[in-house]
């Protein structure tokens, strides 16, 4: 059984199959068309299981398979068109229903549930009492020649005899302690600083590895280490997975460059809207897209000729971001 989640993001994914087939829909391509509808049905079988805290339940997507093949066999343009879109506002009217149920699966945690978390983060070690610190060896001989000192010049009431011994002794307690404090603030003029430069400096957060498109990639993997490996998987023969290498080392670029930003989650539909203020880099990202989709979720055999269109377009694209 599939869950709710993955359930949903197919669903995306066919409406954003929808919408290519509307977007080529006026140029006369069967294999792109027929690439597209298998990968659509594919995404979202006639019927499956579902699971979700609910409980489970069976879909039934047979009216997709039905507005799919009259599609298939439909020739004219306009009557194409009505097909897709009313298929794009079905798929769009089903992922609405899926979020908002989605939500309320996340709103229906119990207060048992909300307990046990509040005692499971109290429980970590940044929330527990800190304790007391052990006494260092310079503080311990503070202490113990300050004891000292006060044995040998115990505070003791003053006879009328010895009055004036009493004023030596009291006299020389304030010249000791005035000698052991100027001592001590010495010493914490001279190695405070030291200290300080030693332990007052913030560690550097680690870099943690990066999942684009459900794919790990190391921290210290730069978008030309990436790309690097796709041309690598070209020149072995592999060229479907070049290119999606490929489109991977694009989405990195822009990552490090502060134009999009990276999510486990995120479809690369997701990643095309981000950019699509930017409208040569949308023209550009949008042909990278299809070609990454042609060539990795449809069924046609990746030629040379289409490794090489894509990696002539991600080095332009490449370029005029850099620039």
């Amino acid at each position: 059984a599939s869950s709710l989640t993955d359930y949903h993001r197919r669903i995306d994914t066919a409406r954003a199959y929808t919408d290519e087939l509307l977007k080529y829909s006026d140029e006369s391509n069967p294999t792109f068309d027929d690439q597209k509808i298998t990968a659509l049905k594919t995404s979202v079988p006639s019927s499956e299981k579902i699971e979700w805290p609910g409980g489970g339940l069976e879909t039934d997507n047979r009216w997709l398979a039905l507005q799919l093949d009259d599609l298939a066999d439909e020739t004219n343009l306009a009557n194409r068109g009505r097909i897709l879109n009313g298929i794009s506002e079905r798929l769009l009217a089903i992922s609405e229903r899926i979020g908002e149920l989605e939500t309320a699966v996340s709103a229906s945690r119990s207060k048992d549930d909300d307990k046990q978390k509040l005692a499971e983060i109290l429980a970590r070690l940044e929330y527990q009492k800190a304790q007391a610190k052990e006494e260092s060896l310079f503080q311990r001989w503070i202490r113990e020649f300050i004891e000292w000192l006060a044995r040998i010049f115990p505070r003791a009431p003053l006879s009328p005899n010895a009055s004036g011994m009493g004023s030596l002794q009291f006299g020389l307690q304030i010249l000791i302690y005035a000698l052991v404090i100027s001592l001590v603030g010495f010493l914490i003029y001279k190695f405070a600083p030291l200290l300080a430069r030693r332990f007052g400096l913030k560690t550097k957060k680690k870099k943690e590895d990066r999942v684009i498109l459900g794919e790990r990639i190391r921290a210290d993997a730069s978008a030309a280490d990436i790309f690097g490996e796709a041309e690598r998987l070209a020149r072995e023969g592999n060229l479907r997975g070049a290119i999606r290498k490929g489109y991977i080392a694009l989405l990195c670029e822009l990552s490090d460059r502060k134009v999009i930003g990276l999510a486990r989650h995120k479809t690369n539909r997701d990643y095309l809207r981000d950019v699509r203020k930017n409208q040569r880099l949308f023209e550009n990202m949008t042909g990278l897209t299809g070609s990454f989709e042609r060539n990795w979720y449809g069924r046609r055999t990746t030629e040379t000729q289409d490794w090489e269109d894509f990696r002539d377009r991600y080095r332009l694209t490449i370029g005029e971001v850099q620039n």
